[in-house]
This record gives structure tokens, sequence and C-alpha cells, in this order.
């Protein structure tokens, strides 16, 4: 997944900004970004503050590990299925 030039503060201020009444072209225009993209994050971080969207950051970034882990295990219990000759 592509690296956001923006953080998690910087996108929820945005966020704000729009609640607050702004346009949503003229925060895009000014940020440089589409409105494609502030929709995303409305989905995404809409009602969060900046601190559960570090937390989420945090979490994504460890379930990503854990699951790089269980493949990583799958694969070593089918090597040594193989290495043992087990069937399923």
């Amino acid at each position: 997944m592509k690296k956001s030039r923006f953080t998690e503060e910087q996108i929820i201020g945005f966020l704000k900004e729009a609640e607050a009444g702004s346009p949503v072209t003229d925060i895009c225009r000014r940020g440089g970004f589409s409105d494609a993209t502030f929709y995303k994050w409305r989905a995404k971080f809409g009602g969060m503050e900046a601190t559960e969207a570090q937390r989420l950051r945090a979490l994504e970034r460890e379930n990503s590990e854990l699951k790089k882990l269980l493949a990583e295990a799958h694969l070593d219990m089918a090597a040594l299925k193989v290495a043992f000759g087990v069937k399923r």
C-alpha cells in the first residue's frame, strides 16, 4: 500500500475543516488531493481523534505482522509434513 504524504493528524484536520463548514473542493485544492481521496479518508477516519487514528495505524501494523507469522508457521508445518511423509 502506498504511504500517504499526510499524517493522521493532518487528515483529521482536513476532515474537521469540512465538518466546520468549509467546502470540500476548497479543502482539496489547498491540500493538493482529490475529492475521492477526501471521501476515502472520511470513510476511514471520520469521527476519530488523532490519538485514535494513531492507535488504528498501530493495530493495522501489528495485524499485518501477525498475519506474516501465521503464514510462515503454516509453511513450516507443510514442509514438516512433506519431510516426514504425513498425509492429510
